[in-house]
């Protein structure tokens, strides 16, 4: 039977660090620790820790603030599981994780592997749609999280776990913003350890709660995307640019073609609203829910859009250096 070890670095969220420990309570397999390590927090959650003392095997760790790249590196250092797994602070996790990673890690050897996110029901309707706009076939092609994922599966650090000789063999992350987890996947991969999906070791992500915070997040990830290809630029696939050229399009349709070509305007004008039309109608369904279903059609345009600008200011500063 393996030991895992859970490492979770916050920042100023005690109340969702409270939320993800209980649900930890629940776990069905016993043999793991727990580590928090608070990052330089200002809103300190070392009061939230002492309620599960007594409840988990845990241990908690201020540091001055490096980032959460670097935090988790702290907690892999600390760990003493056969395989530390991490999780953002705003996942909650069912009651059959461990479980479940046990018993494919006992038919499979990954070094590496990651699992989807989901909505849970508890989740408010304006989550359940950012929850709808991160995985749906028309904002991120539907692969997210999923056994048809293209090429070799990439773990990510909202809900990853490696063993630990791959990190005595890679040191963990070596930057700690702007996509360190992709970085470290593809690290992982190069060294030639094998990553996998386990598709039933889901979390709830609750991610953002307001469109302004998941706007600045996915600007961020934009931005992200073009810093990994600093160190890795055969990782720059076309399906990256999608939100870019959307942005590009709807910029477009809007302040060009009506001036131009009012013909070619009313026929773009009827794809964007087919195209959100879509979202709606198949994010109603998924989620049996109209409310959620409107509120997709918001959130999907605040990904795209969002993720799209940093994507091209971030080449921008690229190609500004080169010249």
């Amino acid at each position: 039977m393996r030991q895992y070890s859970i490492i979770i670095p916050v920042y100023n969220r005690p109340n969702e660090i409270d939320e993800l420990l209980e649900s930890l309570t629940h776990q069905t397999f016993k043999n793991f620790e727990v580590l928090v390590i608070e990052d330089g927090s200002k809103k300190k959650c070392d009061a939230i820790i002492e309620k599960y003392t007594d409840l988990l095997n845990i241990s908690y760790y201020y540091k001055e603030n490096s980032g959460q790249g670097f935090s988790r590196n702290f907690g892999f250092q600390k760990a003493k599981g056969d395989y530390l797994i991490v999780f953002d602070s705003d996942c909650l996790i069912p009651p059959h994780y461990l479980a479940e990673v046990e018993k494919v890690l006992d038919k499979q050897k990954f070094d590496a592997f990651g699992g989807p996110d989901r909505a849970h029901d508890s989740f408010t309707p304006l989550q359940k749609a950012i929850n709808y706009s991160m995985t749906s076939l028309f904002t991120t092609g539907g692969i997210r999280g999923r056994k048809k994922h293209v090429g070799t599966f990439h773990p990510r650090s909202f809900n990853m776990g490696i063993s630990r000789e791959v990190f005595e063999k890679t040191n963990g992350y070596i930057i700690t913003r702007m996509g360190e987890d992709i970085e470290f996947s593809i690290r992982i991969i190069n060294h030639g350890f094998k990553t996998g999906l386990i598709e039933n070791a889901f979390v709830y992500h609750k991610r953002r709660t307001d469109l302004p915070a998941f706007f600045r997040q996915l600007h961020f990830f934009g931005r992200a995307r073009i810093n990994v290809k600093r160190f890795f630029s055969s990782e720059l696939k076309l399906v990256h640019a999608f939100p870019a050229v959307f942005l590009i399009a709807l910029l477009g349709t809007f302040l060009v073609l009506p001036l131009i070509h009012l013909k070619l305007f009313k026929i773009a004008l009827s794809i964007f609203i087919l195209y959100f039309g879509s979202i709606f109608l198949d994010s109603s369904i998924k989620n049996r829910n109209l409310k959620v279903g409107l509120l997709s059609i918001a959130t999907s345009f605040v990904q795209l859009s969002a993720y799209g600008l940093g994507f091209l200011q971030e080449l921008g500063r690229d190609l500004t250096k080169r010249k």
